[in-house]
């Protein structure tokens, strides 16, 4: 009789998580790291975008280093890879081209999208428009998680110096503050908080600067890269006397374009990113990469820059990139 209860009553749980929450796996693979689940004749398509090279590094480097099975080859072993795209050709069972997005379908965390077209036609039609904004979702994806990650240990210190201007950022703890200050810059007054990580082979830096708003001109390339020469080539020097930091122009231009500036856009905000290359000019030959996003403080009126650029020279950095640039998608303004 007790035993009888007591099978009923595991049997009860067992129905209960099942409806609440599947037990699932650990997500496998690196970061960035990406599983393409296509017919041969999709593959190079596909392959080409998810595996182009990211720009704005030293080096080549892609944006995710792809993997490729077909359908047929798909099976449990390749399941709990932590991004899939999975592309579906079929004309018996597809009469229009559909996309849907998923989370943690057989691991977590893992991002995953498929794509059903009826045609390869179809399909190509539809990866030629939207393609890259595919690989841009599984990038925020995977800043989402590295964002979730900081969330867990941050430098106190740090945060309570930008909430002295009612601004916050999850700086994560390794990062070591090292310049909390007022500065003149071009007769305006420049607020910087800067922030590093100098452990082992590789350094990384962020630094969140804000100044007066004054024209919406100050959100073009020019004048940010302008601010940014100004701001970090007054206090970011090397070992030679007169060194300071510059940007990289002639070889690998910087870009710049307009992104959500939250992961979701809460509340339609927005930024304006800006990637490239960074230099010591005056000093050693040295550089790296650079990425920041410039806001808009809408109660203060002030611009808001938040900037990570590393060092690490010979070695890869698109990992290390990302991972700093996930930092900068923690901003959040006064009225957020």
């Amino acid at each position: 009789m007790k035993k009888s209860i007591i099978f009923a009553f595991l049997a009860l749980v067992m129905v209960g998580c099942s409806k609440s929450e599947r037990l699932l796996t650990s997500a496998t693979g690196s970061i960035y790291e990406c599983l393409v689940i296509c017919e041969p004749s999709e593959k190079e398509a596909v392959c080409t975008t998810m595996g182009a090279d990211m720009y704005g590094l030293p080096q080549m480097e892609p944006y995710f280093t792809v993997s490729h099975v077909t359908p047929a080859q798909f099976d449990d072993l390749f399941k709990s890879s932590r991004n899939i795209l999975l592309v579906d050709v079929d004309e018996h069972k597809y009469t229009q081209t559909k996309v849907q997005h998923s989370r943690d379908v057989w691991s977590k965390p893992q991002a995953f999208i498929r794509i059903q077209a009826p045609s390869h036609e179809a399909f190509q039609a539809y990866w030629r428009e939207n393609g890259e904004a595919v690989r841009e979702w599984f990038v925020r994806e995977e800043m989402a998680r590295q964002i979730r990650f900081y969330r867990a240990n941050t430098n106190k210190e740090a945060r309570a110096k930008l909430n002295q201007w009612k601004y916050d950022m999850l700086i994560p703890e390794d990062f070591m503050l090292i310049k909390n200050e007022r500065l003149q810059v071009n007769n305006d007054s420049v607020d910087v908080v800067w922030c590093c990580n100098n452990k082992g082979p590789m350094r990384k830096d962020v630094i969140i600067y804000s100044f007066p708003y004054t024209a919406q001109e100050q959100f073009g390339q020019e004048a940010i890269l302008a601010m940014r020469n100004a701001v970090l080539g007054q206090i970011v020097s090397a070992q030679v006397p007169g060194s300071h930091m510059g940007t990289e122009y002639k070889h690998f231009p910087p870009q710049t374009r307009q992104v959500p500036a939250l992961r979701d856009s809460i509340g339609g905000f927005y930024a304006m990113e800006t990637r490239g290359l960074w230099k010591m000019l005056d000093g050693e030959a040295m550089g790296g990469p650079f990425v920041s996003l410039t806001r808009l403080d809408q109660v203060n009126g002030r611009v808001v820059t938040a900037e990570t650029f590393i060092f690490a020279a010979g070695q890869k950095k698109r990992n290390a990139l990302r991972q700093c640039e996930a930092i900068l998608y923690t901003l959040k303004m006064p009225n957020e």
